[in-house]
């Protein structure tokens, strides 16, 4: 997987690349999809949600451009296997998972498998973590309508967010957001697909 899907591609964090070796994708999938979750594509996870494809991964984990020791915000925990990612590669990961049972499920999981700086807990990630803010990074594995403002408040002043943002059967972008003396600068980083963001984003402006 890592040779074929992330360094044939263009991951070149060494570290990403060592988390996704060390993390086993196939305990956060379904058992009836587990000879497939090396494979290039999502898989579904129940509750109409999927785990993303390998690549989607490590790209947006690289996006994040983490040293080690940043405290993360991730909004859509899903089972639990982006989590795991980003705990080897930060300080401590705060998840929140808007599907309770989604979130009940991930949770001991994640703590079975030894991932003890993961905490979980559900809610609408719209308004994010306010208690734990600021946050180095924040990756969001569901598409929102526009950038969250409670997100981004909660970022640190140099922390980086990915997110896909864009309409559910439209071109949706994912992109980085850096803030910097306050402000937003987002850049492009490819075009996605991925389920929509519910809760907060969907209600109208």
């Amino acid at each position: 997987m890592v040779v074929e899907q992330l360094e044939s591609r263009d991951i070149r964090d060494k570290r990403v690349l060592k988390a996704m070796r060390q993390v086993p994708r196939h305990l956060f999938v379904p058992l009836s999809l587990r000879d497939r979750a090396y494979a290039d594509h999502p898989l579904p996870i129940g509750e109409d949600q999927t785990i993303s494809q390998p690549y989607i991964v490590a790209l947006m984990t690289q996006g994040l451009e983490l040293k080690g020791q940043e405290n993360i915000l991730e909004i859509g925990t899903g089972s639990g296997y982006q989590a795991a990612v980003l705990s080897l590669l930060a300080s401590h990961v705060y998840s929140i998972e808007i599907n309770a049972t989604l979130a009940e499920s991930a949770r001991p999981l994640l703590h079975n498998l030894g991932y003890a700086n993961v905490d979980v807990r559900t809610g609408d990630g719209f308004f994010g973590w306010p208690e734990k803010a600021p946050f180095d990074g924040i990756i969001v594995t569901c598409a929102a309508r526009r950038v969250p403002g409670p997100l981004f408040e909660q970022l640190k002043e140099g922390g980086r967010m990915v997110i896909p943002v864009g309409e559910t059967g439209e071109g949706q972008r994912l992109i980085r957001v850096r803030k910097l003396k306050g402000k937003a600068y987002e850049e492009e980083i490819s075009l996605v697909m991925f389920v929509p963001m519910v809760g907060q984003d969907k209600k109208k402006d």
